[in-house]
């Protein structure tokens, strides 16, 4: 039991160490070494003496990753089965039961089946509650259970779950499912292309550069790229994707560190595909990181009309530092910077509020793009052009994250049916049936307004006499009667967001893209600012 403990104690110290070394931080190194000497003598001390058997490995992963949790969300320690799901997210393969899941304390919940997979056929619908895997009930399962239906091709799981109450049975078979970084293109008009990019996986230049091709050989003369959504990946393929647009050697990226040695310029090294195509690139909220790049490059090099809504603002680069046995350190290691010279990191991790939360930028830098028009850091990408009905707040947010949206357009496909996408058609009276359902759940959301109520009451309530603060209860109350009245005030956002929900459930990811194509306001918008050449040039000048 001592070897044991000593070894797993010096695998992390001895990791740690090599970091510090590599990183030329001499100057803190007799107090780096002092703490790792603390932790080493408690980490002991704790496994031999503690009262009842404690498990190593555990108490390490917790320690290590509560460590990190002070920094940012994206600095992680990531043990052996976390480093091969790292792989295959880069890669774009995997072998498993082709669906998005959602893990639970006691469940896993089918959030989307892709078309033609096992979890397909096998007759999986999002919103099915996976509560058992094989004999292994998800409950009793202390690690992620999703792990399990993930094996080798051609072997098989079963799962139970529930279904509208009712508990059912499958057996799945698995198989390799290829994760598309181009899940869609097409035309939406006789000169307009469309491409979808969903993510920078080692698939993302190739991809996009086949589907321009195609769409250049069916006539396509100006193009929509489309990065909602899209949380980002590969800095690499980043690059290669912006320089699909623009010239060799031109300047993309600039990251800077206090390592010397991770300040780089990164510039394209291809030849391009095409310099002239008239270029619309759609972002929301959440499309991050390398979707950023790409948007934030093409912006400032005047190249592309940016459409949409304020994008996430990631503009911290990560790379994955080898450690021992099989597990790695993904680590912060810089900020990265447009070719104006802006950072469009939003929230600043090192500086947190009273509560420990990142504090969202507010103050913004202009810069300005090759052609001289201005722009702003600090806060993600601003499109040139804004659309209302993608844009996200505090409420879109709270139904989203309560799985209020998620949970109506599941029983809404199960009293519903439709032919096909064309047919599909969400009434007034649809919303209507969202409202009443949406008020009959218990979630909350605070606003902006509540939050400065708040702070300002708390720091100044013995200041205040007891009229005043019955005044700030008759406001806050008048708050929360205005938030159910947000219903109705962002109808257009909501219901965008619904109906991309129900879409997919009826005909997958494909049917969703191809209702865009004739309903989704931005891809609209987009290929009519296309058509209108004089516009989008003075846009870009």
């Amino acid at each position: 039991m001592k070897k044991s403990i000593n070894k797993r104690i010096w695998v992390p110290v001895l990791a740690v160490t090599i970091l510090v070394a590599t990183s030329g931080f001499k100057s803190d190194f007799f107090e780096i070494a002092k703490q790792l000497e603390i932790f080493t003598t408690l980490f002991k001390e704790l496994n031999m003496n503690y009262v009842d058997e404690t498990n190593p490995a555990e108490l390490m992963d917790t320690a290590i990753k509560n460590m990190l949790e002070g920094l940012d969300p994206y600095t992680r320690f990531l043990n052996e089965q976390d480093v091969e799901a790292f792989k295959i997210n880069n890669a774009g393969e995997y072998s498993g039961i082709g669906a998005l899941v959602r893990s639970y304390e006691s469940k896993l919940l089918i959030v989307e089946p892709y078309k033609g997979y096992p979890a397909d056929k096998a007759g999986l619908k999002a919103g099915d509650e996976i509560i058992k895997i094989g004999d292994i009930k998800v409950a009793d399962f202390d690690d992620n259970a999703s792990e399990l239906l993930k094996g080798a091709n051609n072997t098989s799981v079963e799962v139970t779950f529930v279904r509208q109450g009712e508990t059912k049975t499958a057996t799945l078979n698995r198989e390799g499912v290829e994760v598309d970084a181009v899940p869609f293109y097409d035309m939406v008009d006789d000169k307009t292309g469309y491409i979808v990019l969903a993510r920078f996986n080692r698939k993302a230049s190739s991809q996009t550069k086949s589907a321009l091709q195609d769409l250049k050989g069916r006539g396509a003369q100006q193009l929509v790229l489309d990065l909602r959504g899209n949380p980002g990946g590969l800095l690499s393929e980043a690059i290669n994707v912006t320089n699909l647009f623009v010239p060799k050697g031109e300047l993309i990226v600039t990251t800077k560190s206090k390592v010397k040695k991770f300040n780089q310029e990164y510039k394209t090294k291809n030849q391009p595909e095409d310099l002239d195509i008239p270029l619309v690139v759609l972002v929301d909220g959440r499309s991050a990181s390398a979707s950023e790049i790409v948007s934030g490059g093409l912006q400032d090099l005047d190249r592309a009309v940016v459409m949409g809504a304020r994008s996430f603002g990631k503009g911290l680069v990560q790379r994955p530092l080898k450690l021992t046995y099989g597990t790695q350190l993904k680590v912060t290691i810089s900020r990265y910077y447009t070719p104006s010279g802006r950072c469009i990191q939003s929230l600043d991790y090192w500086n947190r509020d009273e509560d420990g939360n990142a504090v969202r930028n507010t103050q913004f830098k202009e810069f300005t793009t090759r052609n001289g028009r201005k722009v702003q850091d600090g806060g993600g990408v601003m499109p040139d052009i804004e659309i209302a009905s993608i844009k996200s707040n505090s409420l879109i947010d709270a139904l989203d994250q309560n799985n209020i949206i998620f949970d109506f357009a599941t029983d809404f496909y199960y009293d519903h049916s439709f032919g096909n996408v064309d047919d599909f058609n969400f009434t007034a009276a649809d919303f209507n049936a969202f409202k009443k359902y949406a008020q009959t759940q218990d979630f909350s959301f605070q606003t902006e307004t509540e939050e400065l109520l708040e702070q300002t009451m708390n720091s100044e309530e013995h200041l205040l006499g007891s009229e005043v603060q019955e005044k700030y209860k008759d406001l806050l109350l008048a708050v929360n009667k205005g938030k159910i009245s947000a219903l109705d005030t962002f109808q257009k956002e909501i219901q965008k967001t619904l109906e991309d929900e129900i879409v997919k459930r009826y005909f997958y990811r494909e049917g969703l893209y191809q209702y865009y194509l004739k309903q989704d306001e931005a891809i609209l918008t987009a290929s009519t600012l296309l058509s209108d050449s004089p516009k989008y040039h003075s846009i870009l000048n």
